[in-house]
């Protein structure tokens, strides 16, 4: 994995050994940032990676010019090794990585945030909520982005905060806002 553009562009992270972690492809990572900078803002922006494993979306965020990235993830060792690449990419100050299971930290907002990225597993239950959970509870501003990764298990075109969802191989992604543009506004 590497970092695609901006003042990282070139640097390589790797999937941190003994982690379960599924890394977000770089063709569907390049997607998702060109969706972001074609439709909004993401320099200056205050983002939230939960299930960040290796921190590949966060770092991305930063090296484009987001002012802060927020890394949760539920391993100690994934969360020790964003860190580390944190320090080694000198931009420790603009990251804040914590070790714990995303519902637990999603139980109180601490946003609002600009932009949420969220790559959980597959499997996991809770993956239906997230849309709710993120766009109604406190934690997007009003022209935040929620941007999710899932696979066919769970289909949100029609939850009416999706404005977006395409497949990138097995991996679907789905992007809400707080604050849905409707017909009548375009």
């Amino acid at each position: 994995m590497r970092i695609i553009t901006g003042k990282l562009k070139g640097r390589k992270l790797e999937v941190p050994q003994n982690a379960e972690v599924r890394p977000t492809s770089d063709r569907a990572k390049e997607s998702i940032f060109n969706i972001i900078e074609a439709r909004t803002e993401i320099k200056g922006a205050k983002v939230l990676d939960i299930f960040s494993g290796s921190g590949n979306l966060g770092f991305e965020a930063i090296s484009r010019g987001a002012t802060h990235v927020t890394m949760v993830d539920g391993s100690r060792s994934t969360v020790e090794y964003v860190q580390k690449m944190a320090k080694k990419f000198g931009v420790e100050d603009d990251v804040s990585a914590f070790c714990m299971k995303a519902d637990e930290y999603l139980k109180t907002p601490k946003g609002p945030f600009d932009i949420i990225f969220a790559d959980p597993p597959y499997d996991l239950p809770e993956i239906p909520d997230y849309p709710d959970l993120i766009t109604k509870n406190g934690w997007l501003t009003d022209s935040g982005w929620f941007i999710l990764e899932h696979d066919v298990r769970h289909l949100f075109h029609e939850h009416p905060h999706c404005v977006f969802t395409k497949p990138y191989g097995r991996t679907i992604v789905s992007i809400f806002l707080k604050h849905p543009v409707t017909e009548e506004e375009e």
